[in-house]
């Protein structure tokens, strides 16, 4: 026989090996875990802690289920009455059950971010020795952002207070803001209607360049919610001051398309805000239909002179006796007379700006219409997309975070990431070592479908190999 006339089901190999090395792996992590418990168990003060037996529990991680015996412990509290604690799962951070490894959690934030939640759940279940399915997705999301809230509130607080830890200094701050328009659902329509915007703010401190035309936005944060816009400005407050020490700050630019909502931001005089050049030329090419007239009003928008664009706008709108035309005019005039201080680019008004420093540079804002798709269009706009007041809100600090670089460090620097039973119903190992079919004598050796050529006897080797369980 030819070898490569056989028919090797080379998928079904990777499977089946894969799930073998899943299925070892637990117990080795077992065997750590109820090692480590023995030595805390030797290592403890005896005086403190009374040994009272030992409790099984079960931790999710991205091989599979991991169930193990831990020491507990009984010890007089501050209070002066009995307690009981779990000495290994303190010194690991976790002390409920229910809980999953901080790399499982990564890794279903991570693909949630990217994908809707049932391809989420699809591709975790097939990387991992977990089955995971989309609500079990959608409540770790939900569970991972209820404690992120909890964080941003907390330096939303520290932030009005002045107690910003933030150790970026910088003298020059860029700040944009924008809104998107999200389908809402469920109670979430009933009470708000169809749509709700949802704002986003980012804010950085330069650009540097990445390529000969390319340009990265240098020490960028990003915060978005559904929330009113008071409590959505001391929200990206506490953002940027947990990032940026604020007393260092001697400019903040705000670039923004007009909105009222925008416009609240502006705190005092040292933030100086500026219309975006997107939708301030959008604006003149949606409402000046004849082209001559067009070109006279962009002419006079470059001109830097405030008063003078508006002066050829009344001329524009008395020239015409079209009354749409006219009607259009005016609009277009009082946009520009309600945001008549932010006409003029920041870099042109003589402001006294402190040269950048680390190789950076400042250029012309307008980078939100990019951020505000590339961060939260792409995954909860369109494709049908509907979202609860809370859940949009969940989803979207995760979006921010991961489109900043902060996902990872943010997930490892939290409380311990543990979930409630009710987070963690919808996830149910895929291969256990307890659960492992072991039909010995009946030619069982691990492959339902992949067929072994006889040639190849280093794989049935290694397909005969039996967990570390049965031996």
């Amino acid at each position: 026989m030819i070898l490569t006339e056989v028919n090797v089901n080379f998928k079904g190999i990777e499977k089946s090996v894969q799930s073998l090395c899943f299925e070892i792996g637990c117990e080795i992590l077992q065997s750590i875990l109820e090692s480590w418990d023995k030595e805390l168990m030797e290592r403890r003060d005896k005086s403190v802690y009374r040994h009272v037996g030992k409790k099984p529990t079960t931790v999710k991680t991205v091989i599979g289920e991991v169930s193990y015996k831990r020491t507990q412990y009984e010890y007089i509290n501050d209070a002066g009455t009995k307690s009981y604690i779990f000495l290994l799962d303190t010194s690991m951070g976790i002390d409920t059950g229910g809980h999953f490894s901080d790399l499982l959690i990564e890794m279903i934030v991570q693909s949630c971010c990217a994908s809707p939640y049932r391809e989420a759940a699809r591709s975790v279940s097939e990387m991992t020795g977990q089955t995971i399915s989309h609500m079990a997705a959608w409540n770790v999301v939900q569970a991972v952002g209820e404690q992120l809230e909890e964080h941003e509130q907390r330096l939303a607080v520290l932030a009005s207070e002045d107690k910003g830890c933030g150790i970026i200094e910088s003298k020059v701050l860029f700040e944009e803001q924008d809104g998107i328009s999200l389908s809402l659902q469920g109670k979430s329509r009933e009470q708000h209607g169809e749509r709700k915007d949802m704002k986003l703010s980012i804010a950085y401190d330069g650009a540097r360049k990445t390529g000969k035309n390319r340009y990265t936005l240098t020490n960028k944060v990003a915060c978005a919610n559904f929330e009113g816009i008071n409590d959505f400005v001391g929200r990206k407050e506490g953002v940027i001051a947990d990032a940026y020490n604020i007393d260092e700050i001697e400019f903040r630019f705000l670039n923004g398309d007009g909105a009222s909502w925008i416009r609240r931001n502006l705190l005092d005089e040292s933030i100086h805000y500026q219309l975006d050049t997107f939708h301030r030329n959008r604006w003149v090419t949606e409402k000046v239909s004849d082209e001559a007239a067009r070109k006279n009003i962009m002419k006079a928008l470059y001109s830097n002179d405030p008063d003078l664009l508006l002066h050829v706008i009344e001329v524009e709108a008395a020239s015409t006796d079209d009354e749409t035309a006219r009607e259009n005019y005016q609009k277009l005039y009082a946009y520009f007379d309600k945001n008549k201080d932010g006409i003029v680019p920041y870099n042109r008004r003589g402001l006294a700006i402190p040269p950048p420093l680390d190789a950076k540079e400042y250029r012309r804002m307008g980078a939100c219409e990019s951020n505000i798709y590339t961060i939260i269009g792409n995954r909860m706009k369109g494709g049908r997309a509907n979202w609860s007041i809370e859940g949009g809100n969940n989803l979207a600090r995760l979006l921010c975070l991961k489109f900043t670089s902060k996902l990872t460090g943010i997930l490892n620097n939290l409380s311990a990431m543990v979930l409630p039973e009710r987070y963690s119903e919808e996830i149910t190992v895929a291969t256990s070592a307890a659960k492992t079919p072991l039909l010995e004598g009946k030619g069982y050796n691990g492959f339902h479908h992949a067929f072994i050529p006889s040639t190849q006897k280093w794989l049935k080797d290694i397909a005969a190999l039996k967990p570390l369980s049965s031996l």
